[in-house]
């Protein structure tokens, strides 16, 4: 119950918290079926990912890829010669990419698929209750007749036992995907995927990157073979691997006066485990992802915040009396991938209708309300130089969860496709066959271009296809797809 100095409650049918492409697709689903949606933005309509991560990032990485692609190729090779990137022309076309960081498109989309979109904070007050607090301290108390979502997302975790860390200033990937100009001097903390697609572009984009790693090698979560050739490529770059190395201590020195007068540049040293010292002009932590759950009322409703947010297969938050409460996207820690969030979010958002229109739901696996790919099938593209393209279980994923299975690896180069695509093509691809259900569970390549093969390998895992069903699945000659027919010929035995 509200108070008497409480803000009259707007009552609809569904609220959702966030309005990235996770938000959007579940407040998509639900305003389609005839639910009347709102939903709740503090920043910009469609999130992280299309202003500070995926697609500025990719917007970066693209014009890499394809210099090195013409730079692969005699022919070609001569007609780009040792021209470098033009930086001023592939920032602009990243900041067209951003939209400018404006969010009117977005926000139009929203009006014409009849959501109502809330500007504002969002808090949990009670059982499908959230109030929005505005810019200009206003309040809305907003009621849902059937469901919450909460799909707000994640942030960048910084270290706490860095000292000097705060007042040096680092760059997060939200600095780092959108900075206006290409910084002289650059190091990268972390060895993970966005550590390493940032070092690829800022490096061809002529930054000295040093990219200091605290383990032994890159992409841990990979099969151990893409996080080495993606080391080579980083070498051949030219940046400055360290792998073994710890951060310290940070200090940004005051900025140099420069000859018109102006504020001049502003140096970071850096600290490091063994007493060595690194001076550059900026430094990016890419160490991890925390839930965006420490303000959103998680509290009004038992939960603890800054939490993620614990889900069935339906994206129903468990822990909270009666099904109304949901959690999409990166913030229930399932697969932190936009294109995961939004499958959840499908899945959300028919879970929420069929609720809504008193149905049962599917929660079988593999069924319409059940989000099965996140544990079995989950895609990922690793946009460096060379790509990394995985789906499913790792090797190693798979011994330990105890399935006799076993690893077919080919060499991409050999294959005809991979020559013609590039001179000396390198990489690598695997396959890991379960041994005792004649399917794949898992698929790795590594090379130029073979994030197109991802989506042929992702449909082998999830649709549990059998391997002598897979065998007349004849792939087209001469493309790289064509590896295949090499991997299945070693499954067949």
């Amino acid at each position: 119950m509200t108070s008497p100095q409480s803000p009259a409650a707007e009552e609809f049918d569904v609220i959702v918290i966030g309005a990235g492409p996770t938000g959007e697709n579940v407040a998509d689903r639900t305003a389609a079926a005839g639910l009347r949606t709102v939903i709740v933005e503090s920043e910009l309509v469609g999130g992280e990912c299309s202003y500070w991560a995926c697609m500025p990032s990719k917007a970066l990485l693209r014009p890499v890829a394809a210099l090195a692609d013409a730079r692969a190729v005699a022919g070609s090779r001569e007609a780009v010669g040792d021209g470098a990137l033009d930086p001023a022309a592939v920032l602009a076309r990243r900041d067209s990419f951003a939209s400018h960081w404006q969010d009117e498109g977005q926000v139009r989309w929203l009006r014409d698929t009849g959501i109502e979109l809330a500007r504002g904070h969002g808090r949990l007050a009670g059982e499908r209750q959230v109030t929005v607090e505005s810019e200009d301290g206003g309040e809305r108390l907003l009621v849902a007749r059937h469901a919450v979502a909460i799909c707000t997302g994640s942030r960048p975790v910084l270290p706490r036992d860095v000292t000097g860390l705060a007042d040096a200033r680092p760059w997060t990937n939200r600095e780092a995907t959108g900075a206006p100009a290409v910084p002289r001097r650059l190091a990268v903390v972390g060895g993970g995927v966005v550590g390493v697609e940032l070092a690829t572009a800022w490096r061809a984009l002529g930054s000295e990157v040093v990219l200091l790693v605290r383990g032994s090698g890159l992409l841990p979560r990979t099969e151990p073979f893409a996080g080495e050739l993606v080391a080579d490529g980083l070498r051949d770059l030219g940046v400055d691997l360290r792998f073994g190395t710890e951060v310290t201590a940070l200090e940004r020195h005051a900025a140099d006066a420069a000859e018109d007068g102006s504020e001049g540049r502003s140096e970071v040293t850096l600290t490091l485990g063994d007493g060595g010292r690194l001076t550059v002009d900026e430094v990016l932590y890419a160490t991890g992802r925390a839930p965006r759950t420490a303000d959103v009322g998680l509290e009004q409703v038992g939960l603890h915040p800054g939490d993620w947010l614990d889900v069935d297969d339906s994206c129903t938050v468990l822990g909270v009396d009666g099904a109304w409460l949901y959690a999409a996207g990166d913030v229930n820690h399932r697969a932190l991938l936009t294109h995961q969030g939004k499958y959840q979010a499908r899945i959300t958002g028919a879970a929420i209708v069929a609720r809504a229109q008193a149905r049962p739901l599917d929660t079988e696996r593999w069924g319409a309300h059940a989000a099965s790919a996140d544990s079995a099938g989950a895609p990922q593209v690793v946009f460096t130089q060379p790509e990394v393209a995985a789906v499913g279980l790792t090797l190693d994923a798979a011994e330990r969860a105890g399935l006799r299975v076993k690893a077919i690896d080919h060499d991409l180069g050999a294959v005809a496709g991979a020559s013609l695509y590039g001179d000396d093509y390198r990489g690598r691809a695997r396959v890991v066959f379960d041994l005792d259900r004649n399917v794949l569970v898992g698929a790795t390549f590594v090379g130029p271009g073979v994030s197109e093969l991802l989506h042929s390998a992702t449909i082998a895992v999830v649709g549990e296809v059998p391997v002598n069903r897979l065998w007349h699945a004849v792939p087209a000659y001469p493309t790289i797809s064509e590896v295949w027919l090499r991997l299945l010929e070693d499954c067949r035995g």
